[in-house]
């Protein structure tokens, strides 16, 4: 194998619950998270040097030790240094079509990409749980995005255990393309506002909303999923950012089943039970705002992590 072509798909938060502080200075969290259909695709070869090389069509994302996907490249290489000497260096191309910056897992699942495509290239023959431990090291959504589905995540989001998987439902995303939200700001405010209230154990405030949820899940029932929606960070962003609040409170009113921001935002999306109902939402949205600076997406809920697409 002399090429590897993937597709990294993002993910959204169905739930996202701040349990308290961890002894590491981040947060002990609760959620599920949801990949979706919407990917950056992602080519990695071997170039004939020694040479880690990372090219993107989106200028906003950068080429080097802070985008994850290069990082990955040097975590491997790291840990497995003959590997390099053996194979030789290769060329990371990321078609990106996820929104950067937007709470939807872009970095990451890209970074989980490179991981999947080095584990095959360099042959090292890593399972699930070795690449899943890997990713802990550059972040807490890396673990997540290699197999992806539907899982409930714990710790710092990088304890992960998937559960029936949903793929039945549509999703409509929107994300001002100039707008985004550090994600360590977000926590650091929540601090602020609540940390008082954190709990010193690891009981969930909001237990019976939770289980709830599951077991919409479990039942694969829409109306009820989107009813159960729930975002602890989303006290703090909406409370900062009036146009991520107007937004939100537009796309809550279009009748989908639920409406909500993804992670640290500022993507916001609303469940719909068919193609037809996003698309028709989207078509709303866009006739209202009238705003060439709001990126729209239509997607539909996966069960897939990171797809190694054969050539």
């Amino acid at each position: 194998m002399k090429t590897c072509n993937l597709l990294a798909p993002a993910k959204i938060n169905l739930y996202l619950e701040i349990l308290g502080e961890r002894f590491d200075n981040y947060h002990e969290l609760i959620m599920v998270l949801q990949s979706i259909e919407l990917s950056d695709y992602i080519k990695i070869n071997f170039n004939g040097t020694q040479n880690i090389n990372l090219y993107c069509n989106n200028l906003l994302v950068p080429l080097n030790e802070t985008n994850i996907a290069y990082r990955a490249a040097q975590l491997i290489i790291k840990k497995f240094p003959n590997s390099l000497n053996l194979y030789g260096g290769v060329d990371i191309i990321i078609d990106k079509r996820i929104p950067v910056a937007a709470g939807l897992a872009g970095g990451s699942t890209d970074g989980a990409a490179v991981l999947l495509a080095l584990n095959l290239l360099w042959k090292l023959d890593l399972n699930d749980y070795e690449l899943q431990k890997l990713g802990e090291e550059l972040g807490s959504d890396v673990p997540f995005c290699i197999n992806g589905g539907t899982a409930i995540a714990t710790g710092k989001g990088e304890i992960i255990n998937p559960i029936n998987k949903l793929d039945n439902l549509w999703i409509v995303l929107a994300k001002y393309q100039n707008f985004s939200i550090s994600t360590p700001w977000a926590y650091q405010k929540h601090k602020e506002q609540f940390g008082k209230c954190y709990e010193k154990n690891d009981k969930k405030k909001n237990s019976n909303n939770f289980e709830l949820l599951i077991n919409a899940i479990d039942q694969k029932d829409g109306q009820k999923i989107g009813n159960l929606l729930y975002n602890d960070l989303e006290k703090v962003v909406l409370s900062e950012h009036l146009m991520i609040t107007e937004l939100k409170s537009f796309m809550e009113k279009m009748g989908g089943l639920g409406t909500m921001m993804s992670g640290s935002g500022p993507t916001i999306f609303t469940l719909c039970q068919s193609r037809e109902q996003a698309e028709e939402i989207k078509n709303i949205i866009v006739k209202t705002f009238q705003d060439p600076n709001l990126e729209l997406f239509i997607s539909k809920l996966s069960s897939n992590g990171i797809n190694n697409i054969k050539s």
